[in-house]
């Protein structure tokens, strides 16, 4: 079948204008075409690209469906880091991107990749660890605790390593505190990089007994199965925003959906939908996971 519900046949079935046929042969009877009944068309199929944080806490797959029944469409969801997401859409490979790492978020639309950065929710980062606290990094700003981690050695430091929005988050957090990555990246046997996604950084972290950086809704929907807790959780550059982008058929032609793209982009903004991201998760967790901003730009 092809993908527009169309059928090729080379059975010798009478057509439909022919009367039914009967065969003498017992074994064999053959039905009238005319009364085969026609494949439903096919429905639409749209490709979205999205952080693991918003996979991992299960908010996509809350979303899906009322998406999917709204608009008659079947959604593919891809589940990655946000700088392979990008990729994916300079490539054509998703319609949309649903993303958190704002300085790539503005190169990607500046770049005529994507048409419009539109804000939808936001959480923060935290740094997580063990409740010993072999650092002693605790209630300091992230700068200064990225500091004391490089100063003593003490404690593993798990990174996502995968260039995902929070990757980049941390790679600002070590410039900010006066070190380049590079130099960080050969630091020593304390300093990991997982190269996964959000869930299985943690795991890894918690297995280690170690510290990472995670959003909080991810580090939340995890928690009952880690042993870390909050240690660094102030500065104002913790703030964590998710925005939706739609791909740029002029300047990726082969993207040929961007009316469901629009679709998406109005849905996630849209009041009863915010509603429901507000509460997503409060009731099992018994805290926000993600803050609503419907296109505005939080302020942290």
């Amino acid at each position: 079948m092809s993908c527009t519900g169309e059928t090729t046949t080379t059975t010798s079935s009478p057509t439909a204008t022919q009367p039914p046929v009967t065969t003498t042969t017992p074994a064999v009877t053959t039905t009238p075409a005319s009364t085969d009944v026609a494949p439903l068309p096919a429905k639409a199929r749209f490709r979205v690209a999205t952080t693991t944080s918003l996979y991992d806490t299960g908010l996509w797959g809350y979303l899906e469906p009322m998406f999917e029944k709204k608009y008659d469409v079947e959604v593919d969801i891809l589940s990655l880091g946000s700088g392979a997401a990008f990729e994916y859409g300079k490539r054509g490979d998703v319609d949309v991107v649903t993303i958190h790492d704002k300085p790539n978020e503005l190169k990607f639309v500046s770049d005529n990749f994507g048409v419009e950065r539109v804000p939808f929710a936001y959480n923060y980062f935290l740094i997580v660890g063990p409740p010993g606290d072999p650092a002693g990094i605790k209630g300091m700003n992230p700068e200064d605790a990225f500091k004391k981690l490089m100063a003593t050695g003490e404690g593993t430091f798990v990174s996502r390593g995968d260039n995902s929005g929070t990757h980049s988050m941390e790679k600002t957090i070590w410039t900010n505190a006066g070190f380049n990555y590079a130099d960080v990246q050969k630091a020593g046997a304390w300093y990991v990089e997982s190269g996964l996604g959000m869930g299985p950084t943690l795991n890894l972290a918690n297995e280690k007994h170690g510290y990472t950086l995670a959003d909080m809704a991810t580090y939340v929907a995890f928690k009952a199965k880690l042993n870390l807790v909050p240690i660094v959780d102030k500065g104002s550059l913790l703030l964590n925003v998710y925005s939706v982008i739609a791909v740029n058929p002029e300047k990726v032609t082969v993207v040929k959906n961007i009316k469901m793209a629009n679709n998406l982009v109005s849905f996630l903004t849209s009041p009863e939908i915010q509603e429901l991201i507000g509460k997503y998760g409060a009731k099992e967790y018994g805290i926000q996971l993600f803050t609503p901003c419907a296109g505005n730009e939080p302020k942290g």
